[in-house]
């Protein structure tokens, strides 16, 4: 299946092409804004046009009219194409509701749903609420966003309370992606309901006991998923973490985990100079390493990049490095003796269920995704 998806290097574009990256064998053409007036060519043997493109800062003349505009490149593509794709649009909830940015994805949708009906294609309107997740931009994709920034540069965020429906965006890629099959239909995912000011109370919980170390507890999927989003504004900065180690006549003695709260699994692996172990990434779960004897690189790579972060560690000096998810990572013995390492992950393994993805960290292209014209 060829998914073209426009959008593609914003912050749902992200998450999107990071989870069919995971999880299916598509092929998936990333549209940017660059490229867009090259849509037609792009689009002529795709399956689905994913349409995330859009604005939602601006003048009022703005929102309404680069919306619509960007719309009509898509329908234009897709009543050319010789496979009459399927289009599937992240509209927002605020669709139609008065407001420029709420009229201009109105709009849109109207145009894409033309589009589809003209040539007996199908469109799906997914009518989206909040997003949050890692690496969204402060102070334009989310609250969520700033508040991590500023409790990571350690600053007092400001806020005006209010409820809110939060909906990670990991959760809507899978909405996005429930859309390739099936029906014409207008899909309304919730959110979680919350407030604000409850939000921000949450992450400086995390920044208290996250800045000794400690893994706070993470009782719920919005716990776990708001700690991931505050864990990738502090990477790569904030890591390693280091641990104190304590010694008396006897030995020595540190703590790897302190989890408060919640499940969690602890294992040990022994490695022998040279080799690698990992290669790998998460798309949900915490996952920690300690080196508790011998010398390693942890290496890391953001999905879909060549943006990459390397830690040197030594079991001589504890400490902590968590893996941020949709980062390959791995770890390797570049001393000459046996490497010990401590894993830890928040969940009990799940063998149908592992959240693990084979990913090699020095792998430069982005599999499964198409060089445009």
């Amino acid at each position: 299946m060829k998914i073209v998806v426009t959008g593609a290097n914003g912050f749902l574009g992200w998450h999107l092409r990071c989870r069919l990256h995971a999880v299916t064998d598509a092929t998936v053409a990333a549209v940017g804004r660059a490229d867009l007036e090259r849509l037609r060519d792009v689009v002529h043997d795709a399956d689905a046009v994913v349409h995330l493109a859009g604005v939602n800062r601006g003048a009022d003349t703005e929102l309404v009219e680069t919306n619509v505009e960007l719309s009509r490149l898509v329908a234009d593509a897709v009543t050319r194409s010789d496979r009459r794709p399927r289009i599937v649009f992240a509209n927002s909830i605020q669709a139609g509701n008065g407001t420029p940015y709420g009229d201009g994805k109105a709009a849109a949708a109207a145009v894409l749903a033309r589009a589809t009906g003209s040539v007996g294609s199908t469109f799906v309107d997914i009518r989206l609420p909040n997003l949050f997740g890692e690496h969204g931009r402060p102070h334009y994709n989310s609250f969520v966003a700033t508040f991590c920034h500023e409790l990571a540069v350690r600053q007092r965020p400001k806020m005006v309370d209010r409820g809110v429906a939060l909906l990670h965006a990991q959760r809507a890629a899978q909405v996005v992606m429930d859309g390739l099959v099936g029906e014409s239909r207008i899909d309304n995912p919730s959110g979680v309901p919350v407030t604000v000011g409850a939000v921000l109370r949450t992450l400086q919980r995390f920044q208290h006991l996250y800045d000794k170390g400690d893994i706070p507890p993470l009782v719920s999927d919005l716990d776990i998923e708001l700690f991931n989003a505050f864990r990738a504004a502090l990477f790569p900065a904030r890591y390693p973490i280091p641990l104190v180690k304590r010694a008396d006549a006897r030995g020595e003695l540190f703590e790897c985990v302190r989890s408060l709260g919640g499940s969690g699994q602890s294992f040990v692996s022994s490695t022998v100079p040279g080799a690698t172990r990992g290669e790998h990434f998460h798309l949900h779960k915490v996952e920690r390493f300690v080196v508790l004897r011998g010398r390693a690189r942890i290496t890391l790579r953001r999905l879909l990049t060549d943006e990459v972060v390397a830690f040197e560690v030594d079991g001589e000096s504890p400490a902590a490095v968590d893996m941020p998810t949709m980062w390959a990572h791995n770890i390797t013995n570049t001393g000459d003796g046996e490497l010990v390492t401590l894993f830890w992950t928040n969940t009990v393994f799940d063998a149908a269920h592992p959240d693990t993805y084979p990913e090699r960290v020095q792998q430069q292209d982005a599999a499964k995704e198409l060089a445009l014209p």
